[in-house]
This record gives structure tokens, C-alpha cells and sequence, in this order.
């Protein structure tokens, strides 16, 4: 039965996410609306759009949780596997979804403040390099010009990825 029911609301899905479908909607909409003076606009006939616009929108939502959730249980099993096949990633990640809003919150924090470190720790190596690269100046004479450019479009990326982490 689920087997059924996930190939139907994947064909059905497919289909009515198509332009021709959103072309099939308009054209019926149209068609309603200038019907309406042949109608003399009646209760009935603003009943038939209400009506079929209702049943298709309640069935519709069903269809539509079912692909998502499958589409999110899938995206979250893929990377699932990348972290467990990462050897730098933390097994921690593994599953998060299934955390509560307050421990996903923990572990945001947690992250952050690693990144923030991260960050301090590019910067210092930075200002290193651009320390090494000015004293290498001044006894190289002329190598100076050369030698600041790099460091300078280094600490320009750093800040630019302290921005983007902001």
C-alpha cells in the first residue's frame, strides 16, 4: 500500500506541477468566469469554482506533505551519510532533525562559537604572514610590493567570511 500510494503521489505531483496543468487551471477558471452571465452569475454556479477549488486544494496538501516528507527523510539519510563517511564531521549532526528547537538551538550556539574561533585563529595566522612578509621586506629590499599583495587579499577574504558568518 505505501509502495502504491508513494508512486501515486509522485506521478500525481510530477503532473500537476507541470506548466500544462497550471494551463489546464487557468483555462477551467476562465472558462468559469465567462460562463458566469450565461449563469446570470447564480449561487450554484459560484458553488461549482468554490466547491472544485476546495476538494482539489484539501486533496492537493496531502499529496504535496507526502512528497516533502519523503524528499526531506531522503536529503536528510544523504547527508547523514556524508558525515558518517567524513572524517572530519562530528557524529553529533547525525539526526539532528529530530531534535527539540532548544537543543537545536544548543547546538547553532555551540557551532557558532566554534566558527568564531575559527575565524580569531585565520586572522592570527594572517597577521603572521603579513608580519613575516613585511620583516622579509625589509631585508629583501624591493620585495615588499609583492609580498603585501597576498597578504592583503588575505586578511580582505578573512573579513569578507567573518562578514558572510555574521
Amino acid at each position: 500500500m505505501d509502495k502504491l500510494f508513494a508512486k501515486f503521489a509522485n506521478i500525481t505531483a510530477k503532473a500537476t506541477g507541470s506548466p500544462p496543468a497550471f494551463l489546464i487551471c487557468v483555462g477551467l477558471v476562465l472558462v468559469w468566469a465567462i460562463s458566469g452571465p450565461l449563469f446570470r452569475f447564480s449561487e450554484t454556479w459560484q458553488l461549482v469554482i468554490n466547491t472544485g477549488t476546495t476538494i482539489v486544494t484539501f486533496l492537493m496538501v496531502f499529496l504535496i506533505q507526502n512528497t516533502q516528507n519523503r524528499d526531506g527523510v531522503a536529503l536528510q539519510t544523504k547527508l547523514d551519510e556524508l558525515i558518517r563517511a567524513s572524517t572530519e564531521a562530528e557524529d553529533a549532526f547525525m539526526g539532528i532533525e529530530k531534535l527539540t528547537d532548544k537543543e537545536l538551538e544548543a547546538m547553532h550556539s555551540r557551532c557558532k562559537a566554534r566558527a568564531e574561533r575559527h575565524q580569531q585563529v585565520l586572522e592570527k595566522v594572517a597577521a603572521e604572514k603579513d608580519a613575516r612578509a613585511r620583516r622579509k621586506g625589509v631585508k629583501g629590499g624591493g620585495k615588499t610590493a609583492t609580498r603585501r599583495q597576498p597578504t592583503s587579499r588575505r586578511r580582505k577574504a578573512v573579513a569578507a567570511g567573518r562578514k558572510a558568518a555574521d
